[in-house]
């Protein structure tokens, strides 16, 4: 067998022991920021922390959970993230499947296409999209953090082209069987779809809760600020007025401590997403589903 051949163990061992650095590289920065979250003043003002905490407390955390502002931000990023992702699917997946028809079932699907591809290359500008934005009476609501960006065109082109890419004895046997177009779409492609749409769906999602800009250019209250624009103004602009934190409080803690705290508490929700959809990356996508 191949695996058995000396030339493919070297290039298995090398390759694992090249994974497992990368892996380490990515969680080291993590190790740090929560060992830092729980140091206390002295050590993380002094940049002595590295890998496990000095000075053990919980102090930073408290102070975290204790500010309003930071629990409405994280209960609007949840929702933003729940909602943008369910309804952003739902289009993309109904937009992209309508598109993976043939001209002869679409006859202007192939106008459809270039339009897509013609606004995902050019774009208005920022201003005409906030005149847009506030015309449409979504300024300062929740819906602007969905509306505007509820479909990514790069997404639905590769659900799309996963689509095309799909056996058409699947159509053709379920035509004969009498199935209509919804019927194909969500009793046929949907099952065998589950690792492009669980890919999609993560990218969508991670897209949601990292967006920053959106929440700081629509939202005219901090109380309605998602979490990455509540953390871009603490962490880059330093303004620690948004945290409920008070001088007093800074002279007992660092302000690094407290950075760190809402950084990790931050990537949580994601990092519990992952593990939730990664047995959908590794099935196999139509595997089985036709036989030649």
């Amino acid at each position: 067998m191949y695996y058995k051949d000396p030339s493919y163990r070297v290039f298995y061992y090398i390759n694992l022991a090249l994974l497992i650095g990368i892996s380490i590289l990515c969680i080291l920065p993590m190790i740090h920021i929560f060992a830092v979250s729980l140091s206390g003043k002295s050590a993380a003002e002094a940049n002595l922390v590295t890998f496990f905490p000095i000075d053990f407390n919980f102090e930073s955390y408290t102070k975290t959970f204790e500010n309003d502002n930071f629990g409405n931000a994280i209960v609007t990023s949840i929702w933003r993230a729940i909602t943008g992702t369910v309804l952003g699917m739902i289009v993309t997946i109904m937009a992209a499947f309508s598109l993976s028809r043939s001209s002869a079932e679409f006859r202007v699907r192939a106008l459809y296409v270039w339009f897509f591809l013609f606004i995902m290359i050019f774009d208005a500008g920022l201003v005409p999209n906030y005149l847009l934005v506030q015309k449409v009476g979504l300024v300062n609501s929740f819906w602007v953090l969905i509306l505007p960006g509820l479909v990514s065109v790069w997404n639905m082109i590769l659900m799309m082209n996963f689509f095309r890419a799909l056996p058409k004895e699947l159509d053709e046997a379920a035509i004969v069987d009498g199935a209509t177009s919804f019927r194909i779409l969500f009793s046929v492609y949907l099952p065998i779809s589950l690792p492009a749409i669980a890919t999609i769906s993560l990218f969508t999602m991670v897209g949601h809760w990292n967006s920053w800009f959106d929440g700081m250019l629509y939202m005219r209250t901090q109380e309605q600020w998602p979490l990455a624009t509540l953390l871009q103004t603490i962490v880059v602009v330093q303004d620690f007025s948004k945290t409920g934190i008070t001088p007093e409080d800074l002279e007992m803690m660092s302000n690094r401590s407290v950075k760190a705290a809402q950084i990790f508490i931050a990537m949580l929700p994601i990092l519990a997403v992952y593990p939730l959809l990664q047995r959908f990356f590794v099935k196999g996508i139509v595997l089985g589903a036709v036989k030649e």
